[in-house]
């Protein structure tokens, strides 16, 4: 069980709407920068080189917010269970509330997510 009053679930729960909406309407924004690039294309090597760079940084983007909406549904659907929202998932502890304020997706307390960054 967390912390939380009700009043703060209440406002997570739409911190994470928005932030749902937000990441969808990127997603949108973002797709024709994951398209192919048509190497047929009569430009200079240079600049098809640029093109191809700039296509893998979007789809490395693209596939960080996609993990990021799983984290928002996840994150939801514990909310609307009456499950788990708003404790760690590694130590169970309580996430804090201000943590949760700004990414209210988050699975994990800060402890456990410096922990688990200092082993990448």
């Amino acid at each position: 069980m967390t912390d939380l009053t009700p009043a703060q679930l209440q406002e997570l729960r739409r911190d994470l709407l928005e932030l749902q909406d937000e990441i969808d309407r990127i997603l949108v924004l973002t797709r024709e920068g994951v398209r192919p690039v048509d190497l047929e294309e009569p430009i200079g090597r240079l600049t098809r080189m640029d093109a191809l760079q700039l296509q893998s940084l979007a789809r490395a983007n693209r596939s960080s917010l996609e993990v990021r909406k799983k984290q928002v549904r996840a994150a939801l659907a514990a909310m609307e269970s009456g499950g788990a929202y708003g404790l760690c998932r590694r130590c169970e502890e309580t996430i804090a509330f201000r943590r949760l304020k700004a990414r209210p997706e988050t699975p994990f307390c800060v402890h456990c997510q410096e922990s688990l960054e200092s082993r990448v």
